[in-house]
């Protein structure tokens, strides 16, 4: 099968068959007879003309057999994992997976890097002095046995045909595809051996999907997707217009993750943590009600249970456990500063998406792949949309090494806000959720 046909069938908008399906995910595995500009033009019909749902499946089922599939039979337990679209301040994986294994329920959870503006679940446990996530797969097994928790980066043969594309996508303004989208994601978390998966969907100015219906559609892709790849799944969309918590950055937010496992963390991180606990408890089997699961989970985190698999979890996987108990350990940056408040008023709406941005500029993210991550600088919120702040009261308090990028990093942050004389009524965290 030439290139340039299945290009063009493609481009005109025909539907592809498995069999040349097969050939671009073989090809985007292996290179040996397509250029990469020629994935990188199958990839831009694609982005055009979209799949059908059999051809969205089909190609996800391809790219997960590109590489090995773990099996995780041999371990007593559901297996159920978390993915969330990413976001700002998002920081519930380190949260909810011990809440959900407290529970009984074994959670593999394969992660990836911040890039851009939303962080990334390995940058914030690397930011645990010793941590690691290269676990080799025997090392993964045994803390999946011993702690019922494994956190790590994909690995070199877990869908490799994804991390061509993916880097293509990205170079090519191929990246919004929802049929791409939905492959990629599942494709790695087929592989991982689970059983349930529970999606967090995120819509608003700090998501990748800004609308609520473009987040719905991509959610209704996943779980279709993922209950024709054998997968029980469902979704939750959740609300991205601003920051989730009060902590910006990774060392930061892992102090923010430790308190709301002790009990003293943010409303909002706390309900969602939960909720999404909940789903992964219910889902594998752990509980017979929706009720009975968010009983477990907050008795988990009520009792410290949910604490205890949090500091099993660090130290099995090399990083130094007394940071549950003094966060001074944590990485901290040595500077500074505050954007207060020009008047008094009532925080009205937050940009997720700008206060990103600004982390990324003090290092706390990445522009590009090969950035290094600086894990101690970070911003705290000081007030989040409903709350009342007076004049000259901080807004942000921003933790910095360097003064290079301040002035550029306080505006930004000076604009992100607004603020009204009454307080508006909060939109719901989690918007609908979809199985």
């Amino acid at each position: 099968m030439r290139a340039v046909d299945l290009i063009r069938k493609k481009r005109d908008g025909g539907e592809l068959s498995e069999a040349e399906l097969a050939k671009f995910v073989n090809e985007a595995t292996t290179l040996r007879e397509w250029e990469t500009y020629q994935l990188s033009a199958m990839l831009m019909a694609i982005y055009f003309q979209g799949m059908t749902p059999a051809e969205t499946a089909t190609f996800t089922r391809l790219m997960t057999d590109s590489g090995k599939r773990l099996d995780l039979s041999d371990l007593p337990g559901p297996k159920v994992d978390k993915h969330s679209t990413g976001g700002v301040g998002d920081k519930t994986s380190l949260i909810l997976a011990p809440l959900a294994a407290a529970c009984g329920v074994i959670v593999p959870m394969m992660s990836g890097r911040g890039l851009g503006h939303t962080g990334g679940t390995l940058d914030k446990l690397e930011a645990i002095p010793g941590f690691r996530v290269n676990l080799s797969e025997a090392e993964f097994r045994v803390a999946l046995k011993n702690v019922g928790i494994g956190m790590i980066g994909q690995t070199a043969d877990v869908a490799p045909a994804d991390k061509t594309l993916y880097s293509l996508r990205d170079v090519s303004a191929s990246v919004e595809s929802l049929p791409l989208i939905t492959a990629s994601i599942l494709s790695k978390k087929i592989a991982e051996g689970i059983t349930g998966l529970v999606l967090d969907v995120k819509c608003g100015r700090g998501a990748f999907m800004k609308t609520r219906e473009k987040a719905t559609e991509l959610a209704r892709s996943l779980v279709s997707v993922a209950h024709a790849s054998g997968l029980v799944c469902e979704a939750l969309l959740t609300n991205m217009d601003a920051p989730l918590g009060r902590a910006v950055g990774n060392a930061n937010e892992v102090v923010e993750c430790i308190e709301t496992l002790k009990g003293r963390g943010p409303d909002d991180i706390e309900e969602l943590s939960v909720r999404l606990a909940a789903r992964m408890v219910h889902l594998g089997g752990c509980a017979v009600s929706d009720y009975e699961a968010e009983k477990k989970v907050l008795h988990a985190l009520s009792s410290g249970a949910g604490l205890e698999k949090f500091r099993a979890m660090v130290a099995q996987q090399g990083g130094d456990p007394r940071v549950v108990d003094d966060t001074a350990l944590l990485p901290t940056a040595p500077h500074t500063a505050r954007v207060a408040a020009e008047h008094s008023g009532f925080v009205e709406a937050m940009d997720a998406e700008s206060v990103g941005v600004a982390a990324m500029m003090l290092g706390a993210g990445r522009q590009r792949a090969e950035d290094a991550v600086d894990h101690g600088v970070g911003i705290f919120l000081k007030a989040k949309p409903g709350e009342h702040v007076a004049a000259g009261d901080a807004v942000f308090e921003v933790h910095y090494r360097s003064d290079s990028r301040m002035p550029a990093v306080l505006e930004l942050l000076s604009r992100s806000y607004t603020l009204r004389d009454t307080a508006s009524r909060p939109e719901p965290l989690v918007l609908e959720t979809l199985a």
